[in-house]
């Protein structure tokens, strides 16, 4: 797949990141696995922007805009089922409130959080510009709460998988979630369907 780039300021805190965004599209498997994840068929995907280490995508890329022209502002959509649910364990168990408390305190974490947020944003709008699509206007929110609160662990660990070092609560949050492709991929892709059981 062809990768165009452009140099960003600091990423995450972490020197500079490339925003890239693709060019082509998915392959048709997967797109499949992905509609296998999701349990639907996904909207306005452009790319996968992660791979889980079994090989499926964990984290896709989406258009700013709905292919009807509806504002659509996550880019990077955490698809793997397992990994949506160990994240969902974290929020469950006060991440969120936790990292939003340490984000208000701790001015270093507060201005690596803000750099994320504006990652973000600018990812976002050259994919759309790629996408051919409109970008969304200013004051549109980025994802997960940035830059002011914590409020989806599942958005802020696709935008880390999809670009690392780009996101540190997103980082965090992976980190803790485990490792939830010890157990094997969570889609067959249809080429791999197993055979039928005599």
């Amino acid at each position: 797949m062809v990768r165009a780039a452009v140099e960003l300021g600091a990423a995450g805190g972490q020197g500079p990141g490339p925003v890239t965004a693709p060019r082509g599209g998915p392959s048709a498997s997967d797109a499949a696995a992905v509609a296998q994840q999701l349990g639907r068929k996904p909207r306005g995907l452009l790319a996968v922007a992660h791979r889980c280490p079994c090989g499926l995508p964990d984290v896709v890329e989406t258009a700013p805009r709905l292919p009807d022209g509806t504002p659509f502002p996550t880019l990077y959509y955490l698809t793997c089922p397992r990994a949506a649910a160990a994240v969902s364990r974290l929020e469950a168990a006060g991440l969120m409130r936790d990292m939003t408390r340490r984000t208000a305190a701790d001015p270093g974490l507060r201005q690596a959080y803000l750099a994320a947020h504006r990652d973000y944003l600018a990812r976002r709008d050259w994919a759309a510009r790629l996408a051919g699509v409109e970008p969304l206007p200013d004051g549109t929110p980025s994802a997960g709460g940035m830059p002011d609160r914590v409020k989806c662990l599942h958005a802020l660990v696709a935008h880390e998988l999809a670009a690392p070092g780009a996101n540190p609560l997103g980082r965090e949050a992976a980190q803790a979630a485990g490792e939830w492709w010890l157990t094997g991929p969570c889609a067959v892709p249809r080429t791999q369907e197993p055979a039928a059981v005599p």
